[in-house]
């Protein structure tokens, strides 16, 4: 423990390890200077160098050193000429750049190019729909307030969360014309519909707008990335969540509500409109046609009586009697048409008659109905002796009237005769 050497080789074998050595020093690390010497024999011995005289040693040659930097000069030249070998997959592009400029570009399949520093390539995948995600990372539950918060047009503010899916069509255009081509898409995206989102109110874009905000933002993204000359194609714009922020969630909700039922309630009243109004214009169109119809017979026969009248009149002047007399008759027979009649006798009786008008009454209604069901007249039930005989009813005559005792004549009858006699005088 107090010997200082201990652990140390004696001085007599520094720097070298004799062959014979035992077995408690090859216990330790290998010496790199004897592995140096023995890989510098091996490639003496295979390319032809001299063995020294001094009993072991060898001193490489110029010609062995020569060989040995061509072999690995060789071996570099091979690995660096590989390292401009590349694959392209299917649907994926080539772009070779020589010293930063646009050399050409290559297919799918095995390629190769000068390695660097003289060319270079990058690979384009132009088969692949990509995705820039706005207002969100991979989950709409990590959102991104500094992306997501956007204000309206009437000054309230609403979280956006929406993906824009694009396709690369021209490769070169993609590579060289813009940097952060990535980014430079979630930016024109971002900038496009945080204008119409301030275009629209905040009920528009929670409701009614929100279908129609993503077609009009993948039409603007269009144009802002034709114009940048990024060489993408915009294939949609999906809107992932639009809703008020978390601090006033609950009164959206409530007001939302209060809207569903306003828009339910207006749905009722329209169904409600529709079948009621239309069964009021039909009441109002066959009232109308009602009061047409009432209005053409009520002018037709004030034309027609007028015409009449106007006849009437024109006879009349012609034979005022006659006239007269048609007239009357036609009035009585209008009037007695619908009148009861009860034809009395009283030529043989006394000066007292007894008249049961409701017997008479109904007596009349039972023969009118007999008449009409096809059986005989109804006979009239025998009188109390102590009264006057009764004559029955007979429908036919069209007068009422009441014999004179001297002549056997009616003055009814008297009358008629007298006139009939007037018009005949008057027509000769």
């Amino acid at each position: 423990m107090n010997d200082p050497r201990w652990g140390h080789k004696p001085k007599s074998n520094e720097g070298r390890r004799p062959n014979n050595s035992d077995k408690n020093d090859n216990d330790g690390p290998p010496d790199l200077d004897q592995l140096w010497r023995d890989f510098n024999q091996r490639l003496n011995r295979l390319f032809g160098g001299k063995r020294g005289g001094d009993g072991g040693k060898f001193r490489p040659d110029a010609r062995g050193i020569g060989l040995t930097a061509t072999v690995v000069g060789a071996i570099a030249l091979l690995i660096w000429l590989a390292s401009g070998a590349f694959i392209v997959q299917e649907g994926q592009v080539g772009i070779v750049t020589t010293f930063g400029k646009l050399s050409h570009v290559t297919g799918a399949g095995f390629n190769w190019h000068w390695p660097a520093p003289f060319q270079a390539h990058d690979i384009v995948n132009t088969a692949q729909v990509q995705t820039a995600e706005i207002g969100y990372r991979a989950n709409v539950r990590n959102k991104q307030p500094n992306e997501a918060l956007m204000l309206t047009g009437d000054e309230n503010i609403v979280d956006v969360q929406f993906s824009v899916q694009y396709r690369i069509k021209d490769p070169v255009a993609w590579a060289f014309n813009n940097r952060g081509q990535v980014q430079t898409v979630r930016d024109a995206a971002e900038t496009v519909v945080r204008e119409l989102v301030g275009q629209n109110r905040m009920d528009t874009v929670l409701y009614e707008g929100r279908d129609k905000l993503g077609a009009q933002a993948r039409e603007a993204i269009q144009r802002m990335v034709d114009r940048y000359k990024m060489g993408a194609d915009i294939v949609g714009v999906t809107m992932q969540s639009v809703q008020p922020p978390d601090q006033v969630a609950a009164a959206f909700e409530d007001a939302g509500k209060a809207q569903e039922e306003r828009a339910r309630a207006r749905s009722e009243a329209q169904a409600f409109a529709d079948d009621i109004i239309p069964q009021a214009k039909g009441r109002a169109a066959r009232l109308v046609q009602d009061a047409e119809g009432y209005r053409a017979t009520v002018v037709n026969q004030a034309t027609g009586a007028a015409a009449r009248f106007d006849k009437v009149v024109a006879e009349y002047a012609k034979a005022p009697a006659v006239t007269r007399d048609r007239m009357y008759i036609e009035t009585m027979q209008q009037i007695l048409s619908s009148t009861s009649k009860v034809m009395i006798d009283t030529k043989n009786g006394t000066n007292q008659v007894y008249l049961p008008l409701d017997r008479l009454l109904a007596q009349s209604t039972a023969n009118e109905a007999a008449r009409g069901a096809g059986s005989g007249p109804v006979m009239v039930p025998p009188q109390n002796p102590a009264q006057p005989a009764q004559q029955p009813q007979q429908p036919q005559s069209s007068t009422s009237t009441q014999p004179d005792a001297a002549s056997g004549e009616s003055p009814r009858t008297r009358e008629l005769r007298s006139r009939d006699t007037g018009r005949e005088r008057e027509s000769r």
